[in-house]
């Protein structure tokens, strides 16, 4: 079966940060680095699996950058690259967006 043909920008970034976590790991990584069990413990609900499932597409699609260092144990930090960062202002009005809704629908 062949693939899609997107062809609306909007699709595009759905295509790219849709689903229910991604948008929530940019979220915590606006803030800075962090390890994959602080990701873990700051997303509640989300598994181990998922977790380095949506990390690794992340990677794939350049918007975060893993720096692995190649220590025993291991430590591995995941940080926002520019194109993650370029996000922040998409985030900030769904953040406004939903809180203006939470307020007209209560």
């Amino acid at each position: 079966m062949p693939s899609k043909e997107v062809c609306c920008p909007v699709e595009v970034t759905l295509k790219v940060i849709g689903g229910r976590w991604k948008v929530l790991i940019i979220h915590q990584l606006l803030n800075g680095k962090m390890r994959f069990n602080e990701l873990q413990r700051n997303l509640t609900g989300i598994t181990h699996r998922t977790l380095s499932r949506q990390l690794r597409e992340m990677e794939v699609h350049q918007l975060i950058v893993r720096n692995d260092f190649n220590e025993i144990p291991p430590r591995v930090e995941y940080s926002l690259s520019p194109l993650g960062h370029s996000l922040q202002s998409i985030l900030y009005a769904m953040d406004k967006w939903g809180r203006e809704y939470n307020n007209t629908v209560t």
